[in-house]
């Protein structure tokens, strides 16, 4: 993916692109979470698209960079973005990742290796990929199935998303 990299110069937010869907073409309300670390650089942005009226959490949308904590996570554990829509849809139920499967997908003219994960919890949904500049994506789902659409509305969004001010 070869349009995606570190950003040269360092935004009030992540100092590396987002890969999400852009905020107008989701119908309903986005949110945008950075995650600190203690000398102050971004170790990665969720986002969490929320369906129109109010019905709760859909989607979360997560860009990790190499050496973020919230990639370390044991065998059998949730992914971050897995945990954050639990939180979302205040479910508190134990929920394990079962089960891997590695599939080859197209986004526009690039080839990404997608391991979708199998979850005890059923109806969440489960994605992720590395990109090129090593930022691990996940893509969370509540109650509805990825297809391979969802890939081509993915796009870096702008970095003024993410100032501060």
């Amino acid at each position: 993916m070869s349009f995606l990299r570190r950003r040269s110069a360092t935004p009030a937010g992540p100092d590396f692109d987002v890969l999400a869907m852009d905020p107008g073409d989701w119908p309903g309300n986005l949110g945008a979470g950075l995650l600190p670390a203690p000398d102050g650089t971004c170790q990665g942005v969720f986002l969490r698209y929320d369906l129109f009226g109010g019905r709760g959490p859909a989607m979360i949308i997560g860009n990790l960079p190499e050496g973020s904590q919230a990639r370390d996570v044991a065998e059998g554990e949730v992914p971050f973005e897995v945990a954050q829509l639990l939180i979302a849809l205040e479910n508190h139920e134990e929920v394990t990742v079962t089960g891997t499967e590695d599939m080859p997908v197209m986004q526009g003219d690039n080839l990404m290796i997608v391991r979708r994960l199998k979850l005890s919890e059923t109806r969440i949904s489960c994605v992720q990929f590395d990109r090129s500049d090593n930022v691990l994506v996940t893509i969370a789902a509540w109650d509805r199935p990825i297809t391979d659409d969802l890939y081509a509305l993915l796009k870096p969004l702008p970095a003024e998303l993410f100032q501060q001010g």
